[in-house]
């Protein structure tokens, strides 16, 4: 498949799921909180900078940039869905927040004509991207030199057992692979040593890695799965092409498998993720 067929089918999927993305952004926003603080630091963002947001989604990290640089900062949430940005700004206005604007493209088509940025954040996107290499040598051309990129993904299976058995469980009703070494994926950039090697590789100086821990909290497990149902667009793309008899079949089973995480009448799952950040070279 082409980058740019790639392109074109990333963005089907996240238009799909930028309605049920745009429900569910309270509980992401209020489970990463943590993560995403610990995102912005690395990124060294502080008042008054020019910040870049990749792969924004409905953007309540955008928000917590957009309240870090203050009103005399500024953030340019990206993402390739034109539907989701629309939520960013509906949620941008709900904040009170006039220092973010939005920006439709894919983050290695990034313009390097525009004002240089002061630091950029990409929160759990660029072990999708089709190609993370391109997009971090896209990103960081459009830094100021010794500006810092950071990233969030999640680390490896083993450590997110929320993340994924639902998913080994979508891809065997669909028939599918993992994902190879290499290809995009939930825990495509989460082993050990991945993350720093993409970054260095990328042009990156100056590269450090921090593991944050976080928990997901639900009232119970229908709703964790209509969360994964509606929003996740990466698990949505594995059974998009079966049939909806089919498709009930594998989310009954993935519901099934959630009740694990059912302890005194809650939901409740912790998530490990690591942030990689690196510098522009100066």
């Amino acid at each position: 498949m082409t980058d740019d067929s790639l392109k074109s089918e990333l963005r089907r999927t996240w238009e799909s799921a930028a309605p049920g993305w745009a429900k569910w952004e309270h509980v992401f926003a209020e489970s990463l909180s943590s993560a995403t603080d610990a995102l912005i630091d690395m990124a060294g963002i502080r008042p008054g900078m020019r910040i870049l947001d990749l792969a924004c989604g409905a953007g309540s990290q955008s928000i917590q940039a957009a309240t870090r640089v203050g009103p005399n900062g500024k953030v340019i949430a990206s993402d390739i869905s034109g539907t989701m940005l629309d939520n960013v700004r509906r949620n941008a206005a709900r904040a009170g927040l006039q220092n973010i604007e939005t920006l439709e493209c894919a983050a290695d088509e990034l313009n390097d004509a525009q004002p240089p940025f002061d630091a950029s954040i990409c929160r759990l996107g660029l072990m999708l991207f089709p190609s993370p290499p391109k997009a971090l040598e896209a990103v960081r051309r459009v830094l100021k030199p010794g500006a810092r990129f950071a990233a969030l993904v999640f680390t490896t299976p083993a450590n997110n057992p929320f993340m994924a058995q639902p998913m080994a469980i979508l891809l065997r009703n669909a028939g599918k692979s993992p994902p190879a070494p290499g290809q995009p994926g939930i825990f495509a950039l989460g082993g050990d040593g991945i993350l720093e090697r993409v970054m260095k590789d990328s042009g990156f100086a100056d590269v450090k890695m921090r593991t944050v821990r976080t928990r997901l909290r639900l009232p119970n497990a229908s709703d964790a799965l209509q969360l994964m149902r509606e929003a996740a667009g990466a698990y949505r793309a594995v059974v998009a092409d079966l049939s909806e008899a089919e498709k009930s079949k594998a989310w009954s089973e993935v519901h099934q498998c959630l009740k694990q995480f059912e302890t005194s009448g809650r939901f409740e799952s912790e998530l490990e993720l690591i942030v990689g950040s690196g510098a522009r070279p100066g």
